[in-house]
C-alpha cells in the first residue's frame, strides 16, 4: 500500500468514524431533533436505537485490527443504513440539506473500504 493510499484510507475512515459515532451517540440520547426526524419520517422511535448501536458496533469493528469479513459486514450496513436515509429523506420530499450528511457518510465509506489495507480485506481463496 502506497503511502497516499493510507493517508487516503485513514482521512476517510476517521471521518466516516467520527460521522457515525456522533450520529449514533445522538440516535441513541434521542436527541429532539432525531426524534423530529424519524417522526417526519414515519419510523418508529425505536429505530434510533437500533441504528445508534449499530453504528457504534460498526465504528468498532471498522477500527480494530483483523476480522476483515466483520469489517465487510459494518461496512456494507453503513452504505445500507446511509443510502437507506437518503432514500428516506427523498421520499419524504425533503431538499438537499437533510441528505448531504447521509451522502457525505456513503462517500466516506466507499473510500475507506476501497482504500482499505490488504490486512483488513477478506482474501478469496479460488
Amino acid at each position: 500500500m502506497t503511502k497516499r493510499n493510507k493517508i487516503i484510507y485513514w482521512i476517510a475512515t476517521i471521518w466516516l468514524a467520527l460521522g457515525m459515532v456522533s450520529t449514533g451517540v445522538v440516535q441513541l440520547l434521542q436527541v429532539k431533533e432525531e426524534v423530529d426526524m424519524m417522526t417526519h419520517l414515519g419510523y418508529p422511535l425505536y429505530f434510533l436505537i437500533i441504528l445508534g448501536v449499530w453504528k457504534l458496533l460498526g465504528v468498532i469493528a471498522v477500527l480494530i485490527p483483523k476480522f476483515p469479513l466483520l469489517k465487510e459486514w459494518a461496512y456494507a450496513g453503513f452504505f445500507f443504513a446511509m443510502s437507506g436515509a437518503v432514500l428516506s429523506h427523498l421520499a419524504s420530499g425533503d431538499g438537499a440539506k437533510e441528505f448531504f450528511g447521509p451522502t457525505l457518510l456513503i462517500v466516506l465509506t466507499i473510500i475507506s473500504w476501497y482504500f482499505r489495507p490488504a490486512d483488513r480485506k477478506v482474501i478469496s481463496v479460488n
